[in-house]
């Protein structure tokens, strides 16, 4: 069974020594996810905008390990306050309505302030 380590390209992936994600089998592991666009290395001020760009990531990264969204079966949702929670699960409703993947939301902090959002989930093809 073939380990793939999947890059978002992200500098933090080689300075940390961690992958976007990785793929074992039926199953796909991706890591924190947060709303930075990496083809600009820009964080969008909004939580809203945060999100999007962080299940956009993921969203390439599942595709790239031969994954999809719809086998995405656990969500957890970091937010740096409890406010945001309203403010991205429509969001989050658009993208896994359908798919219903077991989700926890955790409030804390991120390691950078601009961070609003971070996103992390696990993909099984079994």
């Amino acid at each position: 069974m073939t380990r793939k380590l999947i890059s978002s390209g992200s500098p933090f992936e080689k300075t940390a020594g961690y992958s976007r994600a990785v793929a074992k089998g039926d199953w796909c592991f991706v890591s924190g996810t947060t709303g930075y666009d990496y083809a600009t290395m820009t964080m969008p001020e909004t939580v809203e905008e945060q999100a999007r760009n962080c299940l956009k990531t993921i969203e390439n990264a599942l595709k790239e390990a031969g994954f999809s969204l719809s086998d995405v079966v656990r969500n957890h949702y970091y937010v740096t306050d409890a406010s945001l929670a309203d403010r991205v699960f429509p969001i989050f409703g658009e993208t896994f309505g359908d798919i219903r993947p077991a989700a926890t939301m955790i409030v804390c902090d991120l390691i950078r302030p601009e961070m609003l959002i971070e996103i992390e989930v696990t993909a099984f093809r079994g």
